[in-house]
């Protein structure tokens, strides 16, 4: 071969080699690995979320989770990257302009815990998780067995400084006068003011329950009490994960609740969906004697058979526009088909000797709807927290309750003394309607200040639609009765609010204000004069009202850190109690003929400044929270007790009203301790004292008082052998008195146990909520006219077998959550 043809295969054999390696170099992918730690720990963190993004190309994106081990393998092409590992809880960590010609190895990659929020201080605990914050402490109640299938109001049940009577309401620091928000806003999930929804809704969906006792000017300044803002479930994992639970219990009960979501870089899906079965039987016993009236002493023994059938579900698709900015739509539904079935069995005596026994039953059936639209957009400015936020909020919810009374004498010490007991129809129809607009602007600058404003407006109406059909004594037909009316209520607020915030050295203070306007309106539709409504109700009744009321609501938190252990805060606000509709519908509602129910369309706003002392101390195992506080209250409502001179086959007729006092003040102290003597043992305590005194009178009465009374609750939880863990909880609320009512104090227990099965990938657990059957109210009321004994017992004791199971999802750990990682940064209300 010729040197000339040597030199051209040569030549010819090197351009294919070099295009099978330039082809070669642009197919080859390199492997970007690691391992992700708990700084704190030194254990891996599974879940961990690794993002890829090319330098040169933003739309190119990359990533994936870390396994069991921490560990995580990407691929990528060659080119200049930047790699960030992000895990809930911990602060990310970045790896910017890495040039990736070969395999890249990023070693072990711990992960810390935030210890720089310009207002948080952070406790760990298995059982509770504590943050306090200048305005509010946040409670993660989510590994709380003895709430495994069950619902929110009793998971509230378990959170310090709350506590939900035999009746389902909710109170804070014992005043009920508590504003209830879903994620920051009012919202249909719970029960447009009314707590009867919360305990439908399954407990699993709680992340966490913030107890805002001191509201920073960006919250509604409704809730003289304070703030419960629930916080829903929303997972932050990349993939595909989930959890279901299904539950079945004693009286019957029966459930399932499924947490799914779905993320990716661009988008993340979430959705949690219920049904629940539960039978609610119940009891009650009023013994009543009268000081006039045809008889001197009526025993009432009440047993309550109560059926509840629920479905609920809440879709969200949260989409991220930009890096920068996302836009989430969330919809929520549920659906309710109840049935409550209530015997009066009535004995009325004069002289020790029994005159009349009756029995009177109450068919009641419940369908409810509520829907509610939410849209939020928000957009960062920088990584600094300068961000816009906005949202839309639009719900409707009916509720239809047909009900049939009928009254049957079992004896009569002398014939025709029942005299006639007509049936009762009852059909009760509630439309509501509400929108929310709401605008956000935080502002950061400097080292530690922060600057926010915003504005919201809140426009409800409710329509109560009443009809009530009596049989009448000479047909015997079902007649209407005058007291059928339609009552529509209007409440519309219009906020705006401007809040400062800054650091210096070991001193933080939050300070805001918030202006509102509150338009009430009422308008009731009667076939009854004003003059015969007044002359029915005992009392003048404003039947078509307008009133506006314009407050400015000042906010002051201050916190000053004695050493990274130990802190101390105080905070300033007013507050506002706006009447709720069914405390303004003047036409009665009857849980017996003789003992009634009465709104009063004659209220007005209540307005409290209150004031709150904490402090805060944490050793190497065990945390103390405390505080004092103090409120002055004017225009109080106070629900009082009067009989109203009618007789009902001649038994008088007592008539609960809510009324305006002159004035209320409260004192109190409370105190928190969380305990983890060893890896097995975890103890946390709270209690809560508390002292009141009422000025006022109404209808010439003094209702004047002063009482003191307490709560505490105590929780121990052990692991045992072979990840068995058992709980329990005790809590009780000490003797309560008001103007009228003294009651006796409650004492309830809860226990639990749980195993883990299948590799962790599921839960056992059986708890019996009322472990001892003791969560009855027994009171004495005393009046001029009458004195009441009473016992009421509103669901007996439950014991119930969930079973969950994780997908795709790390059993959950009760960790701190980073600075800024609370929806709308580290100054939001």
């Amino acid at each position: 071969m010729t040197t000339k043809k040597l030199l051209l295969l040569s030549t010819l054999l090197l351009f294919i080699v070099s295009l099978h390696n330039t082809a070669f170099a642009q197919k080859k992918e390199f492997s970007i690995t690691g391992k992700v730690i708990d700084d704190d720990l030194k254990v891996p963190l599974e879940y961990a979320t690794v993002i890829v993004t090319k330098v040169s190309d933003p739309s190119y994106v990359n990533g994936g989770v870390t396994d069991l081990k921490g560990n995580f393998s990407i691929e990528v092409p060659a080119g200049i990257y930047n790699v960030k590992i992000e895990f809930i809880s911990f602060q990310s960590k970045s790896f910017n302009s890495k040039d990736i010609n070969a395999d890249l190895d990023l070693g072990t990659i711990q992960l810390g815990l935030s210890t720089n929020s310009l207002d948080e201080v952070v406790v760990r605990a298995e059982t509770t998780q504590v943050e306090v914050r200048l305005d509010k402490k946040i409670y993660n109640i989510g590994k709380d067995l003895t709430t495994a299938g069950g619902t929110v109001s009793d998971a509230l049940n378990n959170v310090p400084a709350v506590t939900v009577d035999v009746e389902g309401a909710i109170s804070l620091r014992g005043n009920q006068n508590v504003k209830i928000l879903i994620n920051g806003k009012p919202s249909a999930m719970a029960g447009f003011g009314s707590t009867d929804v919360l305990g439908q809704l399954p407990a699993d969906a709680i992340e966490r329950v913030e107890v805002i006792t001191s509201p920073s000017a960006r919250y509604d300044a409704e809730g003289t009490a304070g703030i419960l803002n629930i916080i829903l479930r929303k997972e932050k994992t990349l993939g595909f994960n989930g959890s279901l639970t299904t539950n079945i219990g004693i009286p019957e009960t029966y459930g399932a609740t499924a947490n799914v979501n779905l993320r990716t870089d661009k988008y993340n899906i979430f959705n949690t969906t219920g049904y629940n079965y539960r039978k609610g039987p119940g009891n009650a016993f009023f013994d009543t004697r009268y000081t006039n009236g045809d008889f001197d002493r009526v025993i009432e023994n009440r047993d309550y058979d109560r059926l509840n059938r629920g479905f609920n579900t809440n879709l969200g698709v949260e989409y991220y526009l930009n890096d920068m900015s996302s836009i989430t739509a969330t919809g929520f539904w549920r659906f309710g088909n109840d049935k409550d079935i209530t015997e009066n069995f009535t004995q009325k005596f004069n002289d020790g000797i029994l005159e009349l026994e009756t029995l009177r039953e109450e068919v009641q059936e419940e369908k409810d709807n509520s829907f509610q639209f939410a849209l939020n957009y928000i957009t960062k400015f920088n990584e600094k927290g300068h961000k816009l936020t906005a949202d839309f909020q639009y719900e409707k919810s009916s509720d239809e309750e047909p009900s049939f009374i009928t009254e049957t004498p079992l004896f009569e010490n002398t014939p025709g003394l029942a005299g006639f007991l007509p049936s009762e129809k009852v059909l009760n129809e509630e439309d509501q309607t509400e929108y929310l607009i709401q605008a956000d602007y935080v502002l950061p600058f400097g080292e530690n200040s922060q600057f926010e404003a915003g504005y919201r407006g809140n426009f409800k109406e409710e329509i109560t639609d009443y009809r009530l059909d009596v049989q009448d004594p000479i047909s015997e037909q079902l007649v209407l009765s005058p007291l059928t009316n339609i009552f529509s209520y209007t409440e519309n607020v219009n906020a705006l609010y401007t809040q400062y915030g800054t650091k210096f050295g070991e001193f933080s203070f939050l300070l805001g204000l918030r202006l509102e306007n509150t338009q009430l309106k009422g308008d009731i539709d009667s076939p009854l004069t004003d003059a015969e409504i007044e002359e029915e109700f005992g009392f003048p009744i404003d039947t078509n009202f307008d009133n506006n009321y314009l407050g400015l609501f000042p906010t002051v938190n201050l916190i000053y850190e004695l050493s990274e252990t130990e802190n101390v805060t105080l905070g300033y606000n007013r507050r506002i109690n706006r009447p709720r509709g069914w405390f303004i519908n003047p036409f009665p509602s009857r849980s017996s003929r003789t003992n009634v129910f009465q709104g009063n369309p004659n209220l007005a706003p209540s307005y409290a400044n209150a004031y709150d002392l904490g402090y805060l101390k944490r050793w190497d195992k065990l945390t103390l929270t405390s505080s004092v506080y103090y409120q002055y209250e004017t225009n109080a409502f106070e629900r009082v007790q009067q009989g109203t001179g009618q007789l009902f086959n001649g038994t008088e007729i007592i008539r609960t009203i809510p009324i305006n006092l002159s004035s209320e003040q409260r004192i109190g102290a409370e105190a928190g301790v969380l305990y983890n003597p060893a890896k097995w043992l975890r103890l946390n305590g709270s209690f809560n004292y508390f002292q009141f005194e009422k000025d006022g009178e109404y209808n010439d009465i003094d209702y004047s008082n002063k009482n003191n009374s307490w709560f505490a609750r105590f929780s121990s939880k052990v692991s045992l052998p072979a990840k068995i863990d058992w709980q329990t909880n005790a809590f009780y609320r000490g003797q309560q008195e008001n103007s009228q009512t003294k009651s006796d104090g409650i004492l309830s227990i809860d226990m639990a146990l749980s195993k883990d099965l299948f590799k962790d990938k599921a839960t056992l657990t059986l708890n019996v909520s009322d472990l001892l059957n003791s969560r009855k109210r027994n009171s004495t009321t005393i009046t001029d006219r009458f004195v009441q004994d009473s016992e009421f017992q509103w669901r007996e004791r439950q014991i119930t077998l969930s079973l969950m199971y994780r997908f795709n999802q790390k059993k959950e750990t009760q960790r701190r959550r980073p600075a800024g990682n609370d929806d709308g940064g580290d100054y939001e209300g």
